[in-house]
This record gives structure tokens, sequence and C-alpha cells, in this order.
């Protein structure tokens, strides 16, 4: 079949083809393409995609990256805190949990108790969510924040190294690094936390008074320098940098106290690690007669409550105690008991015999007897 060209009307200038060539162009079974955007142009726009819910609160992931920085700053606790949510989140995931409800918290007590979490534990967790959750209500991103009661926490041991295992420990790290010697010298003098003094500058030591300005409550903190401490920083200034220990890399430093830990066969104890440091500078304040509140200051504790962990320790406060006691026991065994009377009651001590006689007299008389003798 021979090819045809389908003439084109509107080339023609004749005014009857032109009536022809609107006609051809209005009709739908010529222009069907034209047609149907006409037809498009003449209806209602098309509804938009559907959006979830406004009911339905962002999930946690989209919280943390929004709201993180500003509720943490960069650090191992930011890491932490990120490490619980991201758990959590997992959790919400798998159970189909999409809402933040009492249910939720209960449901997230449980399942960290079977993980085998303890109840210090369980607190941090949900501490950092809540963090979080406060956040997103203030932003108004969820209607209302969850009830949660905190868990109470048992006292855990305290571990604190005993003279004898301070100097194993601390001739071992210093044959691998004299500097980390150096700095554990300078935590067990100070109480200081191992990040606070890794950020200590040389200008936060003045005389001998050192201030650690990032700490973890957020608040400053000064105190005074052991001599040993003021040695060992002095020591520490041939390694250089910006402070005593500011070159020290917190996972080199924690290499060769596990180093050392196995060296001298305390595998075994999970409490020797470096916080413990800490821990003994803590029990040996309080042993040696310094009262709590002064533990408290100089330890950077926000509550009393963390520094009476180490109470137990002012064993020499509590003697006092036990020498009232026994001066009451050794009176009572001096003194004879009262026979029994025949009855078997023991007879009452005689009434002195000006009582006697007032009370013989009256009360009336015994006013007047009382004004004679006062005249």
């Amino acid at each position: 079949m021979p090819f045809r060209r389908r003439p084109n009307p509107m080339m023609d200038e004749s005014p009857l083809d032109f009536e022809i060539s609107i006609q051809f162009y209005n009709s739908e079974d010529q222009h069907p393409d034209i047609a149907r955007l006409d037809r498009f142009a003449s209806q209602k726009p098309a509804s938009p995609s559907p959006q979830p819910p406004a009911d339905i609160p962002p999930d946690l992931l989209s919280l943390w990256h929004q709201h993180a920085g500003v509720l943490w700053e960069n650090g191992r606790h930011k890491d932490s805190c990120r490490a619980f949510i991201f758990e959590i989140y997992d959790f919400m995931s798998l159970h189909k949990i999409a809402t933040y409800d009492d249910t939720l918290v209960d449901k997230l007590v449980d399942h960290f108790r079977n993980s085998g979490n303890r109840n210090s534990t369980i607190n941090r967790k949900l501490s950092a969510l809540y963090r979080l959750l406060r956040k997103a209500v203030g932003s108004g991103q969820i209607p209302r924040l969850p009830i949660y009661v905190r868990l109470r926490e048992r006292n855990s041991r305290v571990r604190f190294l005993t003279p004898e295992e301070e100097a194993l420990m601390f001739r071992t790290i210093a044959e691998h690094n004299p500097h980390h010697e150096l700095l554990c010298r300078f935590l067990i003098d100070t109480g200081a936390r191992i990040g606070e003094a890794l950020a200590l500058k040389w200008n936060d030591v003045l005389g001998n008074i050192a201030t650690f300005w990032i700490t973890k409550s957020g608040k400053s903190r000064s105190v005074p320098r052991t001599t040993r401490a003021a040695e060992a920083i002095e020591l520490a200034r041939q390694f250089g940098g910006s402070g005593p220990f500011s070159t020290i890399s917190y996972p080199n430093f924690k290499y060769n106290w596990n180093r050392a830990r196995k060296l001298n066969h305390f595998d075994n104890d999970p409490h020797m690690v470096p916080h413990i440091l800490r821990h003994t500078c803590a029990s040996r304040l309080v042993q040696a007669g310094i009262d709590l509140r002064r533990v408290q200051s100089f330890l950077g504790h926000q509550t009393i409550q963390m520094t009476l962990r180490y109470a137990h320790l002012a064993t020499n406060d509590l003697d006092q105690c036990a020498v009232a006691l026994d001066a009451i026991n050794n009176a009572g065994k001096t003194r004879p008991p009262a026979a029994p009377s025949a009855t078997g009651r023991t007879p009452r001590k005689p009434a002195p015999k000006q009582a006697r006689r007032a009370h013989r007299a009256g009360p009336g008389k015994e006013a007047a007897a009382r004004q004679c003798r006062t005249a």
C-alpha cells in the first residue's frame, strides 16, 4: 500500500478550508491527545498523595538527629546516650511500637531486666530517653511525657586500692609508658575523672590549685594538689601538649591499664578499672575523718547520696557509740538489783518525808505549808 501523506489543512489559506481546519482541530478522532489534554484541564485537580496521620509521633532516630546536638556535647557521654537511644529504637521497631506512653516504659523495664541489666543501668538508659522526649514535648512533637518512677539502685561494692596494689599497678604501668603513670598519680590524689584530667590545660593549674572546667555535671571545680600530684604535673611538661595530659589517648591508656591488670593477676576482679583511682581517693578521704560534705565538694558529686556510698568507711565516728553503750552496760552491772517482795513484785522506793507529810495535810494545807517554808 503506497504511503499517503495526510494533508495539513492549517496551511491552506482558503476560507472554506479554514472552517474545515477548525472542525479538524476540535475533532477527537483526528486529535485524541489534544482532546485528552482538554478533558484533563477541565477536571478538578487530583488530591495529593496520602500523608501519614498527624497523631503519629516521629520515631526516635528522627528525634535524635533533630535534638542530639542541642542536648548533648560531643564526647563519651553522648556516645553512650546514642547507643541507648538506638537500642530502644530497635526494640520499638521489633515490637512495632510507635507511641511513647506508660506501656512502652513498662515493656522497656521488663526487657532490660530480662537482658540482665541492673537498675542503675536501666535508669541511665531511660534517663537518656526521657531527656530526648522532654525536648520533643517542648517542641510540640509528642503530646505528653510518659510516667516513670526511677528504680531503686542498690549500693554496689566500693572497691579501692590498697597501698600494695597501688604500688604494683603503678610500677607496671610506668614500665610501658611513664606518662600514663604520672596520670595515675594525679588521678588518685585529686579524685578527678579521666576526662577531666585529659582536658586540663596549663592555665588551669595556678599555684597549688587545679581547676577542672570540663566536668560531668557541667560545673567547674577547683581542688588543691598534693605534693605527689604537683610533682606529676611538673614531670608531665616534658611530654608537651596544651596540658599536662592532653597528649594521652584514652584508648591507649586503658590498653596499658588492662595490660598491667593482666600481668598483676587482677583479671577476675571486675572492679579493677581505671575509675578505681577515683574510688580510692574518696575512700582515703573518708577514712582520714574528712566529713562527707567536704568529700562531696572535692569529688564534684551533684548529690550527697553519691558520696554516702563511702560513709561506711568512716568507722572512727562510730567508736563513740560503742563507748557509750559500754558505759551504760557497766553501770547496770555495778548497781545491785532490788529484792522482790513476798508477792513477787519489786518494792517501790519510799517517798521523801516532806512529800508524805504534804500528802496527809491535803492540797490546801500543802500550799500553806509551802508558803511558810518560803517565808
